[in-house]
């Protein structure tokens, strides 16, 4: 498995979801521009002593995996449990104010994913939403770390 954050904007996100990452070794790239600076004390303080367990990459640009990848948004039509993850699947998480770039979903509409929730509401914290695929994604391939 593998983590994407595409230009994520709060701190203490990301560092909840480095932590999630380095428990279940799953690495997590980071795709700029980036709303914090890495060294942001409050990012540091959500990821915790985990920092050193974390395999992360900072890239620039999005370039697609060669890896299976779902692009996760509340525009999607196909739950997350309807899907089969293989183990080296790449999830794709958008900013937690835009969310992912409207060109992704008319590049890419069939690898799009959604979380259901209740009508009228946006969408879900991006930290939650991260541990609500990413284990049913390991889940699935019995949690092989």
């Amino acid at each position: 498995m593998k983590i994407v954050l595409f230009q994520p904007e709060i701190p203490q996100n990301t560092g909840n979801i480095a932590r999630t990452c380095a428990a279940t070794r799953t690495p997590l790239t980071l795709i700029r521009p980036l709303g914090f600076s890495i060294s942001d004390r409050q990012l540091k303080r959500a990821g915790l002593d985990y920092w050193q367990d974390l395999e992360l990459e900072i890239l620039d640009t999005f370039i697609l995996p060669a890896s299976p990848t779902y692009f996760l948004s509340s525009k999607a039509t196909q739950y997350y449990s309807d899907v089969s993850f293989s183990p080296d699947t790449s999830l794709v998480f958008g900013s937690e104010t835009s969310g992912l770039p409207s060109y992704f979903l008319k590049k890419y509409p069939s690898q799009f994913i959604t979380i259901p929730m209740a009508p009228g509401l946006r969408s879900l914290n991006l930290s939650n939403a991260v541990c609500i695929v990413l284990y049913e994604a390991l889940r699935q391939n019995k949690f092989q770390f």
